[in-house]
Protein backbone atom coordinates (compact mmCIF):
# COMPACT_ATOMS: atom_id res chain seq x y z
CA UNK A 1 0.00 0.00 0.00
CA UNK A 2 1.50 3.23 -0.86
CA UNK A 3 1.66 6.26 1.81
CA UNK A 4 -0.16 8.93 1.13
CA UNK A 5 1.52 12.22 -0.37
CA UNK A 6 3.14 14.33 2.99
CA UNK A 7 5.69 16.32 3.06
CA UNK A 8 8.32 14.04 4.81
CA UNK A 9 11.64 15.06 6.10
CA UNK A 10 14.16 12.05 6.54
CA UNK A 11 17.28 12.01 9.35
CA UNK A 12 20.17 9.70 9.19
CA UNK A 13 22.66 8.97 11.63
CA UNK A 14 25.17 6.79 10.44
CA UNK A 15 28.14 5.34 12.50
CA UNK A 16 30.64 2.93 12.38
CA UNK A 17 28.57 -0.17 12.51
CA UNK A 18 24.98 1.08 12.81
CA UNK A 19 22.79 2.82 10.69
CA UNK A 20 19.67 4.52 12.12
CA UNK A 21 17.37 6.58 10.46
CA UNK A 22 13.64 8.40 11.12
CA UNK A 23 10.97 9.37 8.73
CA UNK A 24 8.69 12.43 9.73
CA UNK A 25 5.71 14.04 8.17
CA UNK A 26 5.57 17.72 8.53
CA UNK A 27 2.21 19.07 8.03
CA UNK A 28 1.28 20.42 10.46
CA UNK A 29 4.20 19.39 13.44
CA UNK A 30 6.28 16.96 12.78
CA UNK A 31 5.32 13.31 13.47
CA UNK A 32 7.87 10.06 13.33
CA UNK A 33 5.90 7.61 10.66
CA UNK A 34 9.34 5.18 10.83
CA UNK A 35 12.14 3.96 12.49
CA UNK A 36 14.60 2.38 10.62
CA UNK A 37 17.79 0.45 11.70
CA UNK A 38 21.42 -1.35 9.99
CA UNK A 39 22.88 -3.47 12.55
CA UNK A 40 26.28 -5.17 12.14
CA UNK A 41 25.53 -8.83 13.74
CA UNK A 42 28.43 -11.07 14.09
CA UNK A 43 31.98 -10.95 12.22
CA UNK A 44 30.29 -9.21 9.03
CA UNK A 45 26.21 -9.65 8.36
CA UNK A 46 23.77 -7.22 9.20
CA UNK A 47 20.50 -6.90 9.42
CA UNK A 48 18.00 -4.02 8.35
CA UNK A 49 14.61 -3.31 10.16
CA UNK A 50 11.85 -0.81 8.96
CA UNK A 51 8.99 0.17 11.56
CA UNK A 52 6.54 2.37 11.93
CA UNK A 53 5.62 4.43 14.77
CA UNK A 54 4.15 2.02 17.13
CA UNK A 55 7.03 -0.55 16.58
CA UNK A 56 5.13 -2.53 14.40
CA UNK A 57 8.14 -4.45 11.55
CA UNK A 58 7.08 -3.13 8.03
CA UNK A 59 10.09 -4.65 6.84
CA UNK A 60 12.89 -7.20 8.07
CA UNK A 61 16.40 -8.62 5.69
CA UNK A 62 19.42 -9.56 6.86
CA UNK A 63 22.68 -8.75 5.10
CA UNK A 64 25.37 -11.38 4.17
CA UNK A 65 27.85 -8.28 4.35
CA UNK A 66 27.19 -5.49 6.15
CA UNK A 67 28.15 -2.21 4.36
CA UNK A 68 26.28 0.88 5.37
CA UNK A 69 25.90 2.78 2.19
CA UNK A 70 24.75 -0.60 0.25
CA UNK A 71 22.46 -1.50 3.27
CA UNK A 72 21.00 2.34 3.11
CA UNK A 73 20.96 1.98 -1.12
CA UNK A 74 18.35 -0.88 -0.14
CA UNK A 75 16.48 1.02 2.61
CA UNK A 76 16.35 3.56 0.09
CA UNK A 77 15.02 1.49 -2.48
CA UNK A 78 11.78 0.27 -0.22
CA UNK A 79 10.83 3.85 0.62
CA UNK A 80 10.54 4.59 -3.00
CA UNK A 81 9.13 2.11 -4.06
CA UNK A 82 6.37 2.47 -0.99
CA UNK A 83 5.41 5.98 -1.92
CA UNK A 84 7.33 7.51 1.02
CA UNK A 85 9.80 9.44 -1.06
CA UNK A 86 7.00 10.72 -3.12
CA UNK A 87 6.35 14.01 -0.55
CA UNK A 88 10.29 14.03 0.63
CA UNK A 89 11.21 17.47 1.12
CA UNK A 90 15.17 17.44 2.96
CA UNK A 91 16.96 14.90 4.38
CA UNK A 92 18.62 16.08 8.02
CA UNK A 93 22.38 14.20 9.10
CA UNK A 94 23.57 14.23 12.25
CA UNK A 95 27.06 14.48 12.36
CA UNK A 96 29.10 13.84 15.64
CA UNK A 97 32.10 16.30 14.64
CA UNK A 98 31.76 19.53 13.41
CA UNK A 99 35.61 20.62 14.08
CA UNK A 100 36.52 23.86 15.01
CA UNK A 101 34.62 26.13 12.52
CA UNK A 102 30.89 24.60 12.40
CA UNK A 103 29.02 25.74 15.58
CA UNK A 104 25.82 25.67 13.59
CA UNK A 105 23.24 23.98 11.72
CA UNK A 106 25.07 24.26 7.50
CA UNK A 107 22.49 23.29 4.27
CA UNK A 108 25.26 20.94 2.58
CA UNK A 109 26.69 22.10 -0.32
CA UNK A 110 30.26 20.68 -2.14
CA UNK A 111 32.34 23.75 -0.19
CA UNK A 112 30.97 22.70 2.81
CA UNK A 113 31.66 18.55 1.93
CA UNK A 114 35.35 19.46 0.76
CA UNK A 115 35.84 21.19 4.41
CA UNK A 116 33.88 18.43 6.34
CA UNK A 117 36.71 16.13 4.75
CA UNK A 118 39.45 17.88 6.31
CA UNK A 119 38.01 16.78 9.74
CA UNK A 120 38.22 13.22 8.86
CA UNK A 121 41.27 12.73 10.92
CA UNK A 122 39.24 14.40 14.18
CA UNK A 123 36.31 11.72 14.11
CA UNK A 124 37.58 8.29 11.54
CA UNK A 125 34.97 6.16 13.45
CA UNK A 126 31.52 8.30 12.60
CA UNK A 127 32.22 11.00 9.67
CA UNK A 128 33.75 8.99 6.83
CA UNK A 129 30.25 6.57 6.74
CA UNK A 130 28.01 10.16 7.61
CA UNK A 131 29.75 12.03 4.45
CA UNK A 132 29.03 8.36 2.45
CA UNK A 133 25.61 8.77 3.15
CA UNK A 134 25.31 12.61 2.26
CA UNK A 135 27.13 11.13 -1.27
CA UNK A 136 24.58 8.38 -1.45
CA UNK A 137 21.03 10.60 -0.77
CA UNK A 138 23.21 13.35 -3.64
CA UNK A 139 23.34 10.80 -6.39
CA UNK A 140 19.51 9.96 -5.78
CA UNK A 141 18.48 13.10 -5.02
CA UNK A 142 20.54 15.57 -7.13
CA UNK A 143 17.96 18.37 -6.16
CA UNK A 144 17.16 17.21 -2.68
CA UNK A 145 18.26 19.93 -0.13
CA UNK A 146 20.42 18.26 2.57
CA UNK A 147 21.42 19.86 6.31
CA UNK A 148 24.16 18.97 8.36
CA UNK A 149 23.63 18.95 12.68
CA UNK A 150 26.43 18.90 14.48
CA UNK A 151 27.14 17.09 17.53
CA UNK A 152 29.26 19.39 19.11
CA UNK A 153 27.62 22.87 17.59
CA UNK A 154 25.71 23.33 21.15
CA UNK A 155 28.84 23.15 23.46
CA UNK A 156 30.32 26.12 20.95
CA UNK A 157 29.83 28.09 23.97
CA UNK A 158 32.47 26.66 26.51
CA UNK A 159 34.79 28.90 27.97
CA UNK A 160 38.33 28.93 27.26
CA UNK A 161 39.06 27.41 30.17
CA UNK A 162 36.99 24.38 30.30
CA UNK A 163 38.11 24.09 25.95
CA UNK A 164 41.69 24.12 26.58
CA UNK A 165 44.34 21.06 27.50
CA UNK A 166 47.04 22.37 29.06
CA UNK A 167 49.40 21.21 26.39
CA UNK A 168 51.37 24.01 23.82
CA UNK A 169 49.18 26.91 22.52
CA UNK A 170 50.19 25.89 19.02
CA UNK A 171 48.42 22.69 19.58
CA UNK A 172 45.19 24.54 20.34
CA UNK A 173 45.22 26.63 17.02
CA UNK A 174 45.51 23.83 15.07
CA UNK A 175 42.39 22.39 16.12
CA UNK A 176 43.42 20.16 19.49
CA UNK A 177 40.82 21.20 22.51
CA UNK A 178 37.58 20.07 23.90
CA UNK A 179 34.78 19.67 21.59
CA UNK A 180 32.11 17.98 24.04
CA UNK A 181 29.55 15.58 22.06
CA UNK A 182 25.58 14.84 22.23
CA UNK A 183 24.70 18.07 21.50
CA UNK A 184 21.08 17.48 20.17
CA UNK A 185 20.03 15.61 22.36
CA UNK A 186 21.18 18.68 25.34
CA UNK A 187 19.47 21.12 22.77
CA UNK A 188 16.34 19.06 22.80
CA UNK A 189 16.79 18.27 26.81
CA UNK A 190 16.77 21.86 27.27
CA UNK A 191 14.06 23.08 25.30
CA UNK A 192 11.74 20.72 27.24
CA UNK A 193 13.00 22.03 30.33
CA UNK A 194 12.46 25.20 29.25
CA UNK A 195 8.56 24.55 28.81
CA UNK A 196 8.67 22.59 32.00
CA UNK A 197 10.61 24.55 34.30
CA UNK A 198 10.12 28.35 32.76
CA UNK A 199 12.84 30.43 34.42
CA UNK A 200 14.67 27.96 36.51
CA UNK A 201 15.94 26.28 33.46
CA UNK A 202 18.22 29.00 32.61
CA UNK A 203 19.75 28.48 36.22
CA UNK A 204 22.65 25.84 37.36
CA UNK A 205 21.75 22.95 35.66
CA UNK A 206 23.40 19.40 34.53
CA UNK A 207 22.01 17.12 32.16
CA UNK A 208 23.45 13.78 32.29
CA UNK A 209 22.69 11.73 28.70
CA UNK A 210 23.33 8.18 30.13
CA UNK A 211 23.74 5.48 27.15
CA UNK A 212 26.16 2.94 25.33
CA UNK A 213 27.25 6.46 25.06
CA UNK A 214 27.52 8.73 27.98
CA UNK A 215 28.19 12.06 28.96
CA UNK A 216 27.78 15.25 31.23
CA UNK A 217 26.65 18.65 30.35
CA UNK A 218 26.85 21.88 32.66
CA UNK A 219 24.55 24.49 31.71
CA UNK A 220 24.49 27.77 32.72
CA UNK A 221 21.89 30.90 31.26
CA UNK A 222 21.51 27.66 28.75
CA UNK A 223 24.59 27.66 27.35
CA UNK A 224 27.29 24.93 27.75
CA UNK A 225 29.90 26.04 30.37
CA UNK A 226 31.53 22.37 30.88
CA UNK A 227 30.98 18.92 29.53
CA UNK A 228 32.50 15.43 30.29
CA UNK A 229 33.75 14.94 26.85
CA UNK A 230 36.39 16.32 24.96
CA UNK A 231 38.42 16.17 21.52
CA UNK A 232 36.66 12.72 21.00
CA UNK A 233 33.70 11.09 22.84
CA UNK A 234 36.71 9.28 24.82
CA UNK A 235 36.68 11.55 27.56
CA UNK A 236 34.88 11.12 30.52
CA UNK A 237 32.46 8.87 32.02
CA UNK A 238 32.84 5.21 31.59
CA UNK A 239 30.70 3.73 28.66
CA UNK A 240 29.37 0.85 26.90
CA UNK A 241 32.97 -0.11 25.25
CA UNK A 242 34.93 3.37 25.35
CA UNK A 243 37.12 3.87 28.36
CA UNK A 244 36.35 7.29 29.26
CA UNK A 245 38.87 8.79 31.22
CA UNK A 246 42.07 7.06 31.44
CA UNK A 247 45.75 8.45 32.36
CA UNK A 248 47.54 9.10 29.09
CA UNK A 249 50.72 7.89 30.69
CA UNK A 250 49.04 4.38 30.99
CA UNK A 251 49.01 4.15 27.15
CA UNK A 252 52.56 5.78 26.76
CA UNK A 253 53.25 2.65 28.39
CA UNK A 254 51.95 0.51 26.37
CA UNK A 255 53.15 2.19 23.42
CA UNK A 256 56.24 2.50 24.74
CA UNK A 257 56.98 -1.38 25.66
CA UNK A 258 55.41 -2.02 21.98
CA UNK A 259 52.63 -4.31 24.21
CA UNK A 260 50.51 -2.59 21.56
CA UNK A 261 49.95 -0.44 18.21
CA UNK A 262 48.27 2.50 17.70
CA UNK A 263 45.36 0.89 15.43
CA UNK A 264 45.15 -1.87 18.64
CA UNK A 265 45.31 0.62 21.23
CA UNK A 266 42.52 2.78 18.77
CA UNK A 267 40.18 -0.46 19.20
CA UNK A 268 40.83 -1.60 22.96
CA UNK A 269 40.06 2.45 24.00
CA UNK A 270 36.81 2.36 21.60
CA UNK A 271 35.37 -0.89 21.62
CA UNK A 272 37.17 -3.51 24.07
CA UNK A 273 36.82 -0.94 27.13
CA UNK A 274 34.44 0.17 29.59
CA UNK A 275 31.40 -1.84 30.79
CA UNK A 276 32.27 -4.37 28.67
CA UNK A 277 36.12 -4.53 29.83
CA UNK A 278 35.57 -4.35 33.20
CA UNK A 279 32.90 -6.90 33.32
CA UNK A 280 34.24 -9.17 30.93
CA UNK A 281 31.25 -10.15 29.63
CA UNK A 282 29.12 -7.32 28.53
CA UNK A 283 28.73 -3.67 27.97
CA UNK A 284 24.86 -3.93 28.15
CA UNK A 285 23.75 -2.20 31.47
CA UNK A 286 20.51 -3.60 32.14
CA UNK A 287 22.23 -7.41 31.34
CA UNK A 288 24.83 -5.69 34.10
CA UNK A 289 22.23 -5.14 36.75
CA UNK A 290 20.85 -8.76 36.13
CA UNK A 291 24.32 -10.06 36.88
CA UNK A 292 25.22 -8.21 39.37
CA UNK A 293 24.17 -10.15 42.50
CA UNK A 294 26.04 -13.03 41.09
CA UNK A 295 29.03 -12.11 39.17
CA UNK A 296 31.58 -9.48 41.11
CA UNK A 297 33.22 -8.23 37.68
CA UNK A 298 29.42 -7.18 36.46
CA UNK A 299 28.92 -5.48 40.35
CA UNK A 300 32.15 -3.77 39.39
CA UNK A 301 31.44 -2.16 36.36
CA UNK A 302 27.95 -1.13 37.37
CA UNK A 303 29.95 0.35 40.34
CA UNK A 304 32.33 1.96 38.56
CA UNK A 305 29.98 3.98 36.05
CA UNK A 306 27.63 5.10 39.02
CA UNK A 307 30.61 6.24 40.97
CA UNK A 308 32.25 8.42 38.06
CA UNK A 309 28.95 9.96 37.13
CA UNK A 310 28.61 11.18 40.46
CA UNK A 311 32.39 12.73 40.66
CA UNK A 312 31.27 14.39 37.99
CA UNK A 313 28.43 15.80 38.86
CA UNK A 314 29.89 16.93 42.26
CA UNK A 315 32.83 18.78 40.20
CA UNK A 316 30.06 20.26 37.91
CA UNK A 317 28.33 21.71 40.81
CA UNK A 318 31.55 23.45 42.24
CA UNK A 319 31.51 24.70 38.44
CA UNK A 320 28.16 26.21 38.63
CA UNK A 321 28.02 27.56 42.14
CA UNK A 322 25.37 25.05 43.30
CA UNK A 323 22.97 23.25 41.30
CA UNK A 324 19.13 23.71 40.90
CA UNK A 325 18.01 21.18 38.50
CA UNK A 326 19.59 17.18 37.64
CA UNK A 327 18.51 16.04 34.07
CA UNK A 328 18.89 12.16 33.37
CA UNK A 329 18.24 11.35 30.09
CA UNK A 330 19.33 8.91 26.96
CA UNK A 331 18.38 4.72 27.74
CA UNK A 332 20.28 4.07 30.61
CA UNK A 333 19.46 7.36 32.07
CA UNK A 334 15.59 7.43 31.22
CA UNK A 335 14.83 3.78 32.15
CA UNK A 336 17.87 2.41 34.94
CA UNK A 337 16.05 3.35 38.16
CA UNK A 338 18.64 1.29 39.68
CA UNK A 339 21.34 3.61 38.40
CA UNK A 340 19.79 6.89 39.00
CA UNK A 341 19.39 5.70 42.67
CA UNK A 342 23.00 4.59 42.92
CA UNK A 343 23.89 8.09 41.86
CA UNK A 344 21.79 10.49 43.37
CA UNK A 345 22.82 8.39 47.21
CA UNK A 346 25.52 10.68 48.85
CA UNK A 347 24.86 14.01 47.11
CA UNK A 348 22.43 14.85 49.60
CA UNK A 349 25.31 17.76 51.24
CA UNK A 350 24.27 19.48 47.85
CA UNK A 351 20.27 19.35 48.95
CA UNK A 352 19.65 16.80 46.38
CA UNK A 353 16.69 14.04 47.93
CA UNK A 354 15.62 11.58 45.49
CA UNK A 355 12.04 9.98 46.20
CA UNK A 356 12.57 6.31 46.01
CA UNK A 357 8.73 5.65 44.30
CA UNK A 358 8.82 8.18 41.98
CA UNK A 359 12.27 6.86 40.92
CA UNK A 360 10.65 3.37 40.83
CA UNK A 361 7.93 4.75 38.85
CA UNK A 362 9.98 6.67 36.06
CA UNK A 363 7.74 10.06 37.15
CA UNK A 364 9.04 12.92 35.27
CA UNK A 365 10.34 14.08 38.29
CA UNK A 366 11.89 12.05 41.25
CA UNK A 367 13.22 14.31 43.28
CA UNK A 368 10.92 14.93 46.86
CA UNK A 369 8.69 18.03 47.22
CA UNK A 370 11.30 19.73 49.87
CA UNK A 371 14.51 18.60 47.64
CA UNK A 372 16.86 21.99 46.80
CA UNK A 373 17.82 19.92 43.51
CA UNK A 374 14.68 19.42 41.21
CA UNK A 375 15.43 16.19 39.66
CA UNK A 376 13.80 15.20 36.32
CA UNK A 377 13.70 12.01 34.27
CA UNK A 378 13.64 13.39 30.56
CA UNK A 379 13.17 11.43 27.41
CA UNK A 380 15.77 12.71 24.64
CA UNK A 381 14.64 12.73 20.95
CA UNK A 382 18.01 13.85 18.86
CA UNK A 383 15.64 13.06 15.49
CA UNK A 384 13.09 15.41 15.97
CA UNK A 385 15.83 17.97 17.19
CA UNK A 386 17.53 17.43 13.27
CA UNK A 387 14.08 17.90 11.96
CA UNK A 388 13.41 21.35 13.74
CA UNK A 389 16.91 22.45 12.56
CA UNK A 390 16.07 21.45 9.10
CA UNK A 391 12.87 23.71 8.82
CA UNK A 392 14.44 26.21 10.35
CA UNK A 393 17.49 26.55 7.70
CA UNK A 394 14.94 26.04 4.89
CA UNK A 395 12.79 28.46 6.21
CA UNK A 396 9.58 26.16 7.27
CA UNK A 397 9.99 26.44 10.63
CA UNK A 398 6.24 25.30 11.98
Amino acid sequence: MNAARVRRILTLNLGSATVKAALFAVEKRPRQELAIEVSQTGASGGRIRIADSRGKSLFAEPLKRYDSALALDRVADWLSAHGYFSGLVAVGHRLVHGGPHFRKPRRITAGLLARLERVLPLDPDHLPEAIRGIRLFAWRFPKLPQVACFDTAFHSTLPPVARMYALPRQLFRQGIRRYGFHGLSYEYVLGKLRTLEGKLARGRVIIAHLGSGASLAALRNGKSVDTSMGLTPLEGLVMSKRSGDVDPGALLYLLRQGKISAKQLDNLLNHESGLLGVSGTTGDMQKLLERAPRDARAAEAVELFCYRVKKYIGAYAAVLGGLDILVFTGGIGEHAAAIRRRICEGLEFLGLELDPARNRAHAAVISKKRSRIRVRVIQTNEDLMIVNHVLAILGKRN
